[in-house]
């Protein structure tokens, strides 16, 4: 995953990290995002007023984004908006989407054919499967998230390219900046989850199925114990008394 550009988090920077990480690269400076918020006007301003979003601070941030996006051409989609929501497009056919929750902002990106979530506060880009991603974003609008869905042509990147032509394997996921490794418990993804269900189905169709063979086994003793005797009855001179003694005498080993 070097190909992939992450910026990690400084101190309250998570604007211009969830921008640089969606465009894969460090197209935006805290200069370059303060001099676009001054360029917003009052009609601006009044229009961000109506919408009644939340608090000023979060409308302010979130038409920064839009303006430094619609430089390159990208426009940003409410997700759960009743809009969007009627046109019932499956999350794994966007290309990105932006994550707000108070003040933190990230971006979890398509990259080649694959999901990654290039949360700043991350030690790295974390691969999210198709799977489980409808089940990450409905995660985080539990959790008191606002997605927005990023519409428009990204520009090209080193690891769209690379991705399209190779996947890639996540054996770890990364931790949070600064988490503990000894304290912490670690964090299980949905996709681990269900694989380790999965293990444990395995592990019990295997016990029953070793169970079977045992049973089988003690069955085909006792049918060859039974043979053995009646074997002896005709054969041999040893007494029912005997015969039968010694079939109990082969059950009970």
């Amino acid at each position: 995953m070097e190909s992939i550009f992450h910026e990690k988090q400084e101190g309250s920077l998570c604007a211009q990290h969830c921008l640089n990480n969606l465009l894969q690269g460090e197209y935006f400076s805290p200069v370059e995002l303060s001099s676009i918020a001054e360029q917003l006007d009052e009609e601006e301003r009044m229009r961000m007023a109506e919408g009644g979003v939340q608090t000023e601070e979060y409308r302010t941030f979130l038409q920064v984004i839009s303006s430094a996006l619609g430089v390159w051409g990208l426009e940003i989609v409410l997700f759960n908006s009743r809009e969007y929501q009627q046109l019932r497009i499956d999350p794994i056919h966007e290309k990105a989407f932006i994550c707000n929750y108070k003040e933190h902002w990230f971006t979890v990106r398509k990259l080649g054919q694959q999901w990654f979530n290039l949360n700043s506060l991350l030690t790295g880009p974390e691969l999210i499967s198709d799977t489980y991603l409808a089940l990450f974003l409905a995660q985080l609008q539990q959790e008191g998230y606002s997605i927005f869905v990023i519409r428009g042509s990204l520009p090209e990147c080193e690891a769209d390219q690379i991705l399209r032509i190779m996947q890639v394997e996540q054996q770890q996921r990364p931790k949070l900046i600064g988490e503990d490794e000894q304290v912490s418990e670690p964090r299980h993804t949905a996709d681990e989850v269900l694989l380790d269900e999965d293990e444990e189905e395995l592990r019990k169709a295997l016990a029953l199925s070793r169970r079977g063979v045992e049973v089988e086994d003690e069955e085909a003793d006792l049918r060859r114990a039974i043979q053995l005797s009646m074997l002896g009855t005709k054969h041999t001179s040893l007494p029912r008394c005997r015969t039968f003694t010694y079939v109990l005498y082969l059950i009970a080993i």
